[in-house]
């Protein structure tokens, strides 16, 4: 019996392990997104994360009103130059073009989103 629950705990460590491993490395999806930095916050008790906000735009709805879209975001903490950067554009007030993976699943030592930003570009306006 001791040696059936040795396997179970084995095999159940080993399936966690990889699980956490593929959600940390593997990317469902790349892309970029532009628009006006909202915030950039650090968050939480025992783990920190950092979660930003871009608004992408809005569209107008039938009465002139304009509806506002606003992406949230997280950063690694390691990325310094990302924060940096976004820093700047929040400072500046200017449009950026933020470079992003997405993860299959979220976990709550990295961030709130599975969306990732790893590059901020300013965008040149006419």
């Amino acid at each position: 019996m001791k040696r059936f629950l040795v396997w179970v705990v084995f095999i159940a460590m080993a399936v966690i392990t990889g699980y956490i491993t593929f959600v940390y490395y593997a990317n469902f999806s790349e892309g970029k997104r532009a628009g006006e930095l909202i915030k950039i916050s650090k968050k939480g008790i025992v783990f920190k994360t950092h979660e930003g906000q871009l608004n992408t735009g809005g569209f107008g709805e039938g009465d002139g009103d304009i509806t506002s879209s606003i992406w949230h975001f997280s950063v690694r903490k390691n990325d310094t130059q990302v924060l940096k950067d976004i820093d700047a554009a929040i400072d500046g007030g200017y449009r950026v073009k933020l470079y992003y993976h997405e993860k299959f699943a979220t976990l709550f030592f990295l961030g709130d989103t599975k969306y990732f930003v790893y590059k901020v570009e300013r965008v040149m306006e006419d």
